[in-house]
């Protein structure tokens, strides 16, 4: 077994909501996991060739567990349908030591904005901030009560009089309102779909709200599609010289991996980072949600998933 790669055993698998199954992660061998910080996630390998990745909702400071929450998307390219159908209590799973690109930073006060599976990572940012006596309230968006997980977990903590549960049929959460009545020093952070994000940008930005007080995670995205404008360019690795031309309705990571180039990938989407890969020349079209703004523009990096290019050719650090 790889240093990277962890074996675990489901401990624990419940139903915490419709359509959203939790999942307790323990070492094989007893030994306490590694430690991870509010806003971290795993890599999960769900079978062979199959890697998703989920964010640990569990308190940080547990070193016996991880606890995950899958939904099961009727867009699944695999990953949550697998999980769902497949692995049940007892079975074993390889998985990555945790990660953070979403992590806390230290404010006088904190919003958690959490739509539907999104709130697995905010929770527990709720767990952390709360165990600091630190100052902040959380929103949980969902589409009804019988779509929410961790209800009863949320009601028995003692955060519990700081959220605020808000339904597609009742009780919307009024955005524009919330942002308006808080202290521009509050740090906000946001995890959920596409959609949900791009509410809470809108209605940040029509605020001037800082963008360094802004923090966000996607949980899934609409792949993108090829644009009528698209052109076949060339992709050439650094470490052979060969060279690969990719089709305007392909991808340089589907390309590279059907000639035998291995590059590690898990959303397929731009969302996650994990085939993140080195640009030595060339000028990348960034298609990603994954990239800050000023991270893009170095075009040192891009995402092979769904990113293409500006220049005929680009070299890669592969």
């Amino acid at each position: 077994m790889s240093e990277n790669v962890l074996e675990v055993r489901v401990a624990r698998r419940d139903n915490e909501a419709e359509d959203i199954c939790s999942y307790e992660l323990v070492s094989v061998d007893g030994t306490p996991l590694p430690d991870f910080t509010a806003g971290a996630h795993i890599d999960v390998h769900v079978k062979p060739g199959l890697v998703r990745q989920y964010s640990l909702c569990n308190p940080p400071h547990e070193r016996h567990r991880y606890l995950i929450g899958v939904l099961r998307d009727p867009a699944s390219r695999g990953g949550s349908q697998s999980m769902h159908d497949d692995i049940q209590t007892g079975a074993t799973l390889r998985i990555s030591a945790p990660r953070n690109h979403f992590p806390l930073v230290d404010a006088k006060y904190s919003l958690l904005l959490a739509g539907g599976i999104g709130m697995t990572p905010i929770l527990s940012m709720a767990e952390t901030l709360s165990a600091q006596g630190a100052g902040f309230e959380m929103h949980y968006c969902t589409r009804s009560p019988e779509r929410t997980a961790f209800r009863d977990r949320i009601a028995q903590s003692p955060f519990a009089q700081q959220v605020r549960f808000h339904y597609d049929s009742e009780q919307r959460l009024d955005l524009a309102a919330l942002l308006a009545g808080l202290d521009r020093a509050t740090h906000v952070y946001f995890c959920g779909p596409a959609g949900f994000i791009s509410h809470v940008q809108a209605a940040a930005a029509a605020l001037d709200w800082p963008a360094s007080q802004l923090h966000l995670e996607y949980f899934g995205a609409t792949a993108a599609a090829p644009l009528a404008g698209d052109q076949p360019f060339e992709v050439k690795l650094k470490s052979s010289g060969a060279s690969y031309t990719i089709p305007a309705d392909s991808t340089v990571l589907k390309v590279l991996t059907e000639t035998g180039v291995f590059i590690p990938a898990s959303c397929e989407q731009g969302v996650c980072g994990t085939c993140l890969t080195r640009v030595l020349e060339g000028l990348p079209d960034h298609r990603d949600l994954y990239l800050t703004e000023e991270e893009q523009a170095a075009n040192d990096l891009f995402t092979p998933c769904c990113s293409r290019s500006r220049s005929a050719t680009l070299l890669l650090d592969l």
